[in-house]
């Protein structure tokens, strides 16, 4: 984990100019008090002295382990623009540990299936699992001990979880937008059954003879005729993809 994926970067430079570095002896004290609350029986989050790197973060979660040292945590966290008051430490703290890595178990038990960039260029997308924590969606990457049985099984149930998930869908005039309230890329698991996502579309009285879609992954899902959909694409300077309802499902998993 990194501080640009985790904690971000203050949107005003002056801001960060302006806050107080997250001091290590503020950080060990925020942290000793924060993370047996932030513990569960399965999640392990304790803070060891280190050989000649001071005290250790160390989080643990079933088949995952990892660690970092509060020197290197407090830097990460004054870059970010973290204040380097209680309130703000614990905030990131709080932050930091809901963005641990996604173990197998729990993709197992609450993925959902979602389209995501298959690539950094982002010019193509593919299905993955995200376990949903709060407003984050975190992306699962199986571990090396995960059998090509069990990859079958979550990346099914995930499918299947991702028929319940609760959109929001308007029309507004040749689009419909689909979207979630509070965690954008979940948007796209309207995607696993397209021709529900077709039928719910017609019904709310937008009608295309060949529907295609522009997926920008943690973004609105927008379903439009072939021709409005790719004028649409062409006028953002958004990365997407536009291609076929019928093309979504054939996909690859990532």
């Amino acid at each position: 984990m990194t501080a640009s994926s985790i904690f971000g970067t203050s949107s005003s430079l002056l801001q960060r100019f302006r806050a107080a570095p997250v001091d290590v002896p503020d950080l060990l004290d925020v942290a000793t008090e924060l993370l047996p609350r932030l513990a569960t029986p399965g999640l392990r989050l304790t803070l060891v002295r280190g050989s000649g790197t001071g005290t250790v973060l160390r989080v643990e979660e079933d088949e995952r382990r990892e660690q970092i040292p509060l020197v290197e945590l407090a830097d990460d966290m004054s870059r970010a623009g973290v204040p380097g008051t209680p309130a703000g430490i614990a905030a990131a703290l709080r932050t930091y540990v809901a963005r641990r890595p996604v173990t197998d178990a729990a993709a197992a038990r609450t993925g959902i299936a979602v389209l995501d960039w298959a690539d950094g260029s982002e010019t193509a997308v593919g299905w993955t699992v995200v376990v949903v924590r709060g407003d984050l969606a975190l992306p699962w990457a199986p571990s090396p001990a995960a059998r090509s049985v069990e990859l079958h099984r979550t990346r099914s149930a995930a499918t299947g979880r991702a028929h319940d998930v609760a959109l929001d869908v308007r029309v507004e005039g040749p689009l419909a937008l689909w979207s979630h309230r509070t965690v954008p890329v979940l948007a796209t698991s309207a995607l696993v059954a397209p021709e529900l996502m077709l039928h719910r579309i017609l019904t709310a009285g937008l009608s295309a003879a060949d529907m295609h879609v522009v997926v920008t992954p943690h973004r609105p899902v927008v379903c439009a005729a072939p021709g409005v959909a790719r004028r649409l694409a062409g006028q953002t300077s958004e990365a997407s993809v536009t291609l076929p309802w019928r093309h979504v499902v054939d996909l690859p998993w990532l």
